[in-house]
C-alpha cells in the first residue's frame, strides 16, 4: 500500500538534512487544539489534550510545533477553544521565541464571537474558517492544517514538496494502521499514483474476516491557500454540512479535485529500520502505554536526537536527587525517567516516570506509574500502575493499585487496571492545572 513514488516526488534516506525551502517559508501551519476527550475522564476536566503533559517534561503540542519549527514553517496558529488556559499559558511562556521582525510567529486564535452568535468553533474545517481573516493576512502560498494532538516527528517541508511536485489541490498523510484501530481515522484508498480515490471517515469497527492494514489518513492535511479558502467558504455556506474537514470538505475534494496521499514512512524523522512512530493518545491506557514506552531501553521514540529536538517550556528547577543509602532506606530509580526538581528520599522507583518536582518519602514504591508535576508522595506509600494528576499530595501509608475493586470506590480505574488518581478524587478541593 505505498506504491513507487512518481518521478520528480521527494523521497528521504536515513541521514538526509532537513527539507527547510521557500515552500516551507511560504507555508502557514494552522494547529487545531480540539475539544475535551471523554475517554481520557478526569485527566481533561481542567485541560484541553494537547495540554497534557508527556514524556517527563513536555506537552503533546510540543511536538506537532517542534515539527513546524524544525521543518522551517515559522508561521503558525493555534485555535484554542476547550479548558484553553493550560495551554495558553504553556505557548505564551514556552512559544514566544519566534522573532516577529523576521515574520515568524506562533498565534493563539481562540473562539470569538465573529462570524454569528456563536462563539464556538462549530467542527475542525469551521475553526480555520473562522480565523481566515488572520491567515489572509500572512499571505501564505500553503496552508498546512494539523491535530495539536498527536505525538510524532516528521518532516512537513517533504509533504510540502510533494505536494508541489504532484501539482495538487490537496496533500493528506497517510500510514498504515491495524484494521482493528482503522475505526477511529479517516480509510483512503488510493490508486497506483497515490491520488485518493475514496475517502470514509469514522466507520464501523472491522470485523475479523479483514486483518490485513488499512491505510488511514493522520489528520495532516496540505492545502493550496485560494483552494481552501473556496472550499472552506463553500462549506461555510451549506446550512446542512457538519463543518468537519473529514466528514465534510475533504470528501467533495477528493470527488471532484486532485487530492493526494504522502506515506508518513516518506517524512518521519527517527530510526528507518525502526517502526514508524505516531501515537494518539485516545485513552487513558493509551496514555500511560505511551509514556511507559519511554522507559524503555530502547523505546520507539528518541527524545536524545539532538537533529530534531522538540522544542518546550519546563520550571527553571535544580537537578533530581536521590538520597539516603541505608539497608532498609535507599533512595533508588531504576528504568525510569526522572525530571527535575524531583527528589527521592529512601524510597524505591521502578519503570515509571516522575514529572518536575515530585517528592517521594521514605519507604515508599512507586512502580509502573506516571506522577505528574509537583505530586508528594508521603512514607510508606506503595503506588503501581496509576496515574497520579499534578500537585495531589498522597499521605503516608496510601496503597493504590493492590486492590482494583477498593480503588474503584473512590478513583478511576480502566479496564486494562490503570488507576487515575486527581486532587479532586482525594478531595482536596479544587484541581490546579
Amino acid at each position: 500500500m505505498n506504491p513507487d513514488p512518481e518521478p520528480g516526488v521527494p523521497t528521504r534516506s536515513a541521514r538526509e538534512p532537513r527539507f527547510v525551502s521557500q515552500v516551507t517559508r511560504n507555508t502557514f501551519a494552522m494547529i487545531l487544539e480540539g475539544g475535551r476527550s471523554d475517554s481520557l475522564h478526569e485527566l481533561t476536566d481542567w485541560r484541553s489534550k494537547p495540554a497534557l503533559a508527556f514524556g517527563g517534561k513536555f506537552r503533546i503540542i510540543d511536538f506537532v510545533l517542534s515539527n513546524c519549527v524544525n521543518s522551517g514553517v515559522r508561521r503558525v496558529g493555534v485555535a484554542t477553544q476547550y479548558r484553553a488556559q493550560s495551554l495558553i499559558r504553556h505557548l505564551q511562556l514556552g512559544w514566544s521565541f519566534l522573532d516577529g521582525r523576521l515574520g515568524e510567529f506562533i498565534e493563539i486564535m481562540p473562539a470569538q464571537q465573529q462570524v454569528n452568535e456563536s462563539q464556538w468553533y462549530r467542527g475542525s474545517a469551521d475553526a480555520v474558517y473562522q480565523n481566515l481573516r488572520e491567515i489572509r493576512r500572512a499571505a501564505p502560498a500553503y496552508v498546512l492544517v494539523l491535530a495539536g494532538d498527536h505525538i510524532y516527528r516528521m518532516d512537513y517541508g517533504r509533504i510540502l514538496a510533494a505536494h508541489v511536485a504532484r501539482q495538487a489541490d490537496v496533500t493528506l498523510a497517510c500510514m498504515e494502521v491495524p484494521a482493528s484501530d482503522a475505526e477511529r481515522f479517516a480509510r483512503l484508498t488510493l490508486d497506483g499514483t497515490q491520488r485518493v480515490v475514496a475517502m470514509e471517515c469514522h466507520r464501523d469497527p472491522t470485523g475479523p474476516d479483514q486483518p490485513a492494514p488499512v491505510m488511514v489518513g493522520m489528520g495532516i492535511y496540505v492545502f493550496n491557500a485560494e483552494f481552501l479558502y473556496a472550499q472552506l467558504q463553500r462549506d461555510a455556506d451549506d446550512p446542512t454540512s457538519g463543518h468537519d474537514f473529514c466528514r465534510d470538505v475533504l470528501p467533495r475534494c477528493v470527488a471532484q479535485h486532485r487530492v493526494y496521499a504522502h506515506p508518513y514512512l516518506d517524512s518521519r524523522i527517527g530510526d528507518l529500520d525502526k517502526p514508524a512512530y505516531w501515537r494518539d493518545v485516545h485513552s487513558l491506557d493509551a496514555y500511560w502505554a505511551a509514556n511507559m514506552d519511554l522507559v524503555q531501553v530502547t523505546p520507539h521514540l528518541n527524545l536524545y536526537d539532538n537533529h530534531w529536538p522538540i522544542w518546550t517550556w519546563q520550571p527553571q528547577s535544580p537537578p533530581a536527587k536521590f538520597v539516603f543509602d541505608e539497608p532498609d532506606r535507599q533512595g533508588t530509580a531504576l528504568d525510569s525517567l526522572v525530571a527535575g526538581g524531583c527528589i527521592i528520599s529512601g524510597a524505591l522507583v521502578r519503570r515509571s516516570m516522575l514529572f518536575s518536582d515530585v517528592r517521594i518519602h521514605s519507604h515508599s514504591v512507586v512502580e509502573d506509574s506516571i506522577v505528574l508535576s509537583n505530586v508528594q508522595i508521603g512514607r510508606h506509600c506503595i503506588l503501581k500502575k496509576c496515574i497520579i494528576d499534578k500537585n495531589c499530595t498522597l499521605p503516608e501509608g496510601t496503597h493504590i493499585g493492590l486492590d482494583p475493586a477498593e480503588d474503584a470506590r473512590r478513583f478511576h480505574v480502566t479496564g486494562e487496571g490503570i488507576t487515575l488518581v486527581t486532587r479532586v478524587m482525594l478531595g482536596q478541593e479544587v484541581a490546579l492545572y
